[in-house]
Protein backbone atom coordinates (compact mmCIF):
# COMPACT_ATOMS: atom_id res chain seq x y z
CA UNK A 1 0.00 0.00 0.00
CA UNK A 2 1.40 3.39 -1.03
CA UNK A 3 1.75 6.07 2.36
CA UNK A 4 -0.84 9.16 2.11
CA UNK A 5 1.25 12.00 0.89
CA UNK A 6 3.20 13.51 4.60
CA UNK A 7 3.87 17.13 3.08
CA UNK A 8 0.10 17.65 3.06
CA UNK A 9 -0.64 16.65 6.17
CA UNK A 10 2.33 17.45 8.24
CA UNK A 11 3.24 21.35 6.72
CA UNK A 12 -0.50 21.80 8.14
CA UNK A 13 -0.56 19.87 11.32
CA UNK A 14 2.70 21.45 12.08
CA UNK A 15 1.64 24.79 12.11
CA UNK A 16 -0.19 25.93 15.08
CA UNK A 17 -4.20 26.84 14.48
CA UNK A 18 -4.74 30.84 14.79
CA UNK A 19 -8.37 30.32 15.40
CA UNK A 20 -10.72 27.79 17.36
CA UNK A 21 -11.26 24.49 14.98
CA UNK A 22 -13.86 21.79 15.06
CA UNK A 23 -11.23 20.01 16.85
CA UNK A 24 -9.54 22.76 19.16
CA UNK A 25 -11.29 25.61 21.26
CA UNK A 26 -11.27 27.19 24.38
CA UNK A 27 -12.43 24.38 26.00
CA UNK A 28 -9.45 22.03 24.84
CA UNK A 29 -8.61 19.91 22.29
CA UNK A 30 -10.04 16.39 20.50
CA UNK A 31 -7.67 14.13 19.62
CA UNK A 32 -8.91 11.62 16.51
CA UNK A 33 -6.70 7.92 16.40
CA UNK A 34 -5.86 6.78 13.14
CA UNK A 35 -7.58 3.94 13.77
CA UNK A 36 -10.86 5.50 14.12
CA UNK A 37 -9.90 7.18 10.43
CA UNK A 38 -9.50 3.82 9.20
CA UNK A 39 -12.91 2.48 10.15
CA UNK A 40 -14.61 5.03 9.12
CA UNK A 41 -13.06 5.09 5.93
CA UNK A 42 -13.51 1.79 5.38
CA UNK A 43 -16.45 1.16 6.05
CA UNK A 44 -17.16 4.72 3.96
CA UNK A 45 -15.40 2.74 0.87
CA UNK A 46 -17.49 -0.41 1.63
CA UNK A 47 -20.59 1.38 0.93
CA UNK A 48 -20.09 2.34 -2.41
CA UNK A 49 -21.70 -0.03 -5.41
CA UNK A 50 -18.79 -1.33 -7.05
CA UNK A 51 -16.34 -2.18 -4.39
CA UNK A 52 -15.96 -5.94 -4.07
CA UNK A 53 -13.24 -6.31 -1.36
CA UNK A 54 -11.09 -4.30 -0.04
CA UNK A 55 -7.12 -4.81 0.03
CA UNK A 56 -4.06 -5.66 -1.27
CA UNK A 57 -3.72 -9.74 -2.38
CA UNK A 58 -1.68 -10.39 0.65
CA UNK A 59 -3.78 -8.39 3.02
CA UNK A 60 -6.69 -10.44 1.84
CA UNK A 61 -5.47 -13.38 2.15
CA UNK A 62 -4.34 -13.13 5.91
CA UNK A 63 -7.88 -11.18 5.97
CA UNK A 64 -9.46 -14.38 4.96
CA UNK A 65 -7.41 -16.72 6.91
CA UNK A 66 -7.78 -14.54 10.42
CA UNK A 67 -11.69 -15.03 10.12
CA UNK A 68 -11.75 -19.18 9.87
CA UNK A 69 -9.83 -18.96 13.42
CA UNK A 70 -12.84 -19.60 15.74
CA UNK A 71 -13.22 -16.56 18.77
CA UNK A 72 -11.99 -13.92 15.91
CA UNK A 73 -13.25 -10.56 15.88
CA UNK A 74 -14.83 -11.10 11.65
CA UNK A 75 -13.88 -8.95 8.87
CA UNK A 76 -11.30 -5.99 9.68
CA UNK A 77 -13.30 -3.11 7.90
CA UNK A 78 -9.83 -1.28 8.31
CA UNK A 79 -8.20 -3.82 5.78
CA UNK A 80 -7.25 -1.61 2.47
CA UNK A 81 -7.09 1.40 4.24
CA UNK A 82 -3.79 3.31 5.17
CA UNK A 83 -4.27 6.90 6.84
CA UNK A 84 -1.55 9.60 8.06
CA UNK A 85 -3.81 11.84 10.91
CA UNK A 86 -2.44 15.61 11.32
CA UNK A 87 -3.68 17.48 14.50
CA UNK A 88 -6.25 19.43 11.78
CA UNK A 89 -6.11 16.94 8.85
CA UNK A 90 -5.85 13.51 7.51
CA UNK A 91 -4.72 11.84 4.09
CA UNK A 92 -6.46 8.44 3.39
CA UNK A 93 -4.89 5.62 0.63
CA UNK A 94 -7.15 3.05 -0.24
CA UNK A 95 -6.57 -0.36 -1.90
CA UNK A 96 -9.57 -1.67 -3.45
CA UNK A 97 -10.57 -4.99 -5.80
CA UNK A 98 -13.68 -3.30 -8.31
CA UNK A 99 -16.50 -5.33 -9.63
CA UNK A 100 -16.08 -6.52 -13.43
CA UNK A 101 -18.17 -4.39 -15.65
CA UNK A 102 -18.02 -1.21 -13.24
CA UNK A 103 -16.08 2.36 -14.44
CA UNK A 104 -13.02 2.51 -12.56
CA UNK A 105 -12.75 6.49 -13.09
CA UNK A 106 -16.40 6.72 -11.57
CA UNK A 107 -16.17 4.61 -8.84
CA UNK A 108 -13.26 5.93 -7.61
CA UNK A 109 -14.51 9.59 -8.07
CA UNK A 110 -17.94 8.18 -5.68
CA UNK A 111 -15.59 6.66 -3.23
CA UNK A 112 -13.48 9.76 -2.84
CA UNK A 113 -16.63 11.85 -2.31
CA UNK A 114 -18.44 9.56 0.17
CA UNK A 115 -15.39 8.69 2.22
CA UNK A 116 -13.96 12.57 2.50
CA UNK A 117 -17.58 13.66 3.93
CA UNK A 118 -17.66 10.94 5.88
CA UNK A 119 -14.49 11.21 7.83
CA UNK A 120 -15.11 15.22 7.98
CA UNK A 121 -18.53 14.70 9.12
CA UNK A 122 -17.49 11.84 11.89
CA UNK A 123 -13.93 13.91 13.23
CA UNK A 124 -14.20 17.00 12.30
CA UNK A 125 -10.35 16.78 10.33
CA UNK A 126 -10.02 18.17 6.64
CA UNK A 127 -9.31 15.42 4.76
CA UNK A 128 -6.50 16.59 2.09
CA UNK A 129 -6.62 13.37 0.04
CA UNK A 130 -8.31 10.37 -0.91
CA UNK A 131 -6.39 8.08 -3.06
CA UNK A 132 -7.89 4.98 -4.31
CA UNK A 133 -5.95 2.17 -5.55
CA UNK A 134 -7.20 -0.34 -7.60
CA UNK A 135 -5.25 -3.69 -6.78
CA UNK A 136 -7.88 -6.00 -8.94
CA UNK A 137 -10.96 -6.31 -10.57
CA UNK A 138 -13.02 -9.05 -9.43
CA UNK A 139 -14.89 -11.96 -11.95
CA UNK A 140 -18.01 -13.72 -10.96
CA UNK A 141 -16.18 -17.15 -12.29
CA UNK A 142 -13.24 -16.46 -9.38
CA UNK A 143 -16.18 -17.85 -6.83
CA UNK A 144 -16.84 -21.22 -8.90
CA UNK A 145 -14.81 -23.94 -8.05
CA UNK A 146 -12.77 -25.76 -10.18
CA UNK A 147 -14.81 -27.66 -12.76
CA UNK A 148 -15.74 -31.35 -11.94
CA UNK A 149 -13.22 -34.01 -13.44
CA UNK A 150 -14.96 -35.61 -16.52
CA UNK A 151 -14.36 -39.13 -15.80
CA UNK A 152 -13.87 -40.54 -12.29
Amino acid sequence: MTQPSKTAVATASSAAPSSPTPLQNDQGKISVAQSVVQKIAGMACREISGVHRMGTSTGRAFGAIRERIPGSSGPNVAQGVGVEVGETQTAIDLDIVVEYGVSIADLGKSIQRNVKQSVERMTGLEVVEVNVNVDDVYLPSDDQQDAPARVS
